[in-house]
């Protein structure tokens, strides 16, 4: 009797389907199933992999190698519309970030809107460092000049000289008069806001000339 009463209790068939249903039943055998999107890309990848194998009938293989195409076209054009050019996230990145030793957010046409008005009310030296700021920051996001984290202005100057030589002297009597006003706290005067203004107005419009 004891040894019946130890013996293990097989079920019957209905009774293991009953209980294997139950089992299955569990969500996390649901969450462990491939979705239809799992289903898709395995079967794509499946295709491409036969393709570079070798597997595919010869029949088929030109029509197999246009899909592979087009899906890699397709995916590139989603990354485009998902993620963004390169070119317009350095942009942003540019619009957002330390310049010349003060945490700047402002685009360049907003710095140019804001040294003109300071120029307006005759502050010249807010208006010159605003001038120089603006300068640099329409370069970066023309993608011409990149402008280092904790770069000084004089750093800048002679990056942008090598991109536009004519200018070189033009970009270091800008550097000059920034730190004039700004660091060494001089004062500002027309003629130098002036001469920078002019100066960011060349450079916006000049081409490229590299030495």
């Amino acid at each position: 009797m004891i040894l019946a009463a130890a013996a293990p209790l097989i079920p019957d068939g209905d009774e293991a389907r009953r209980l294997a249903e139950r089992e299955l039943a569990d969500p996390s055998y649901r969450a462990a199933e491939p979705t239809p999107f799992d289903r898709i890309a395995r079967a794509i990848g499946d295709g491409i992999a036969k393709l570079f194998a070798g597997d595919v009938d010869a029949a088929w293989a030109p029509l197999v190698a246009i899909g592979a195409l087009l899906l890699v076209v397709l995916l590139v054009v989603l990354a485009v519309l998902i993620w963004g050019r390169p070119r317009s996230r350095g942009l942003v990145r540019a619009a957002h970030g330390e310049l010349f030793g003060d945490a700047v957010t402002a685009g360049a046409g907003e710095l140019r809107r804001t040294a003109a008005a300071l120029a307006e009310h005759g502050d010249w030296e807010a208006a010159t460092v605003a001038a120089v700021r603006a300068l640099a920051r329409g370069l970066e996001e023309q993608r011409r000049v990149t402008v280092a984290p904790g770069a000084t202005v004089t750093a800048f100057a002679r990056s942008a000289g090598a991109v536009f030589p004519a200018e070189a002297s033009s970009l270091i009597e800008a550097a000059h008069d920034f730190d004039d006003v700004r660091y060494l706290h001089r004062p500002g005067s027309r003629d130098a806001y002036e001469r920078v203004r002019a100066l960011d107005d060349r450079l916006s419009r000049a081409p490229v000339t590299q030495r």
